[in-house]
């Protein structure tokens, strides 16, 4: 598997590319275990040249990682995944992508570099709050994404237009910074918010729900509104630009079946966001 047709040996690269194809606890549409896949499709779409940045991101070398196998008991795929995630980002100047798969994912991705970087805040860019301690029986649900991590660390989010009643009393307290999207949809005026409540190392975590539908239709759970695709890339380029990102996910690319312009748009945004890192 390949990154915009390149695949740079693992010693010489800037940028490592992990595919999660996990998909268990989906609640609305099925397909976001073929993210991973898809994703890496659509960046043979993409041209190397990078339009924003003026430059040629790949030769900073990107490698992509076999798929870490998720079948078998949810819990010891977690544990396999949050292994082989904390293996890693221990390697001194790459940065990790974790692609997915459903948001679940995160808490297996996130909580080795929460070890690694103890005062790390969390960006969570989402349409959804994701702060429900369970759902539908389980506490590994894509609708939990966000539970775990924020009795970890600080979470910002930004995007939120979503929200169940058995976790609004959660949204906005404790470790969580909740902006929702209908109050802060001037992403000019958010930005000095959001940087002020990130600390110094940052850790992304990215739904693409939190785009607008228009953006990236192909997604598990989409919600109308949300951020266009310039806006959010501001939102990206500003954290990155002023913070240490010391990681990345990318969760719940859902392909459809008669476009491709989702994967081709999460791949853009994966390219994308090395490129703001290496011009860092």
């Amino acid at each position: 598997m390949q990154f915009l047709g390149t695949q740079t040996p693992l010693n010489q690269s800037r940028f490592l590319v992990l595919p999660l194809p996990y998909e268990r606890t989906t609640s609305y549409k099925q397909g976001t275990i073929r993210g991973p896949a898809t994703l890496l499709e659509g960046s043979l779409g993409l041209e190397l040249y990078d339009e924003e940045l003026g430059r040629l991101t790949f030769r900073d070398g990107i490698h992509v990682l076999p798929p870490v196998r998720c079948s078998g008991p949810t819990e010891r795929v977690f544990a396999r995944i949050e292994a082989t995630v904390a293996r890693l980002a221990a390697m001194p100047d790459k940065t990790l992508f974790c692609v997915g798969g459903e948001h679940s994912l995160s808490h297996a991705t996130i909580p080795p570099f929460i070890k690694r970087y103890p005062d790390m805040g969390v960006l969570h860019f989402d349409a959804h709050a994701d702060m429900r301690p369970a759902y539908q029986g389980s506490p590994r649900s894509h609708a939990c994404a966000m539970y775990p991590i924020a009795h970890q660390c600080r979470v910002v989010q930004v995007g939120i237009r979503s929200v169940g009643a058995d976790e609004a009393h959660l949204v906005g307290r404790g470790n969580v910074k909740t902006f929702l999207w209908h109050d802060h949809r001037d992403m000019r005026a958010l930005l000095p918010k959001v940087l002020r409540l990130l600390p110094p190392f940052v850790y992304l975590s990215i739904d693409l729900d939190g785009f607008d539908p228009s953006v990236i239709p192909g997604v598990g759970t989409p919600q109308p509104g949300g951020y266009l695709w310039h806006e959010a890339l501001e939102l990206f380029r500003a954290v990155i630009a002023h913070k240490t990102v010391v990681g990345v996910d990318i969760m719940e690319l859902c392909p459809l079946k008669d476009t491709v312009a989702s994967e081709l748009a999460a791949a853009k945004l994966v390219y994308r966001l090395m490129g703001y890192l290496s011009a860092r």
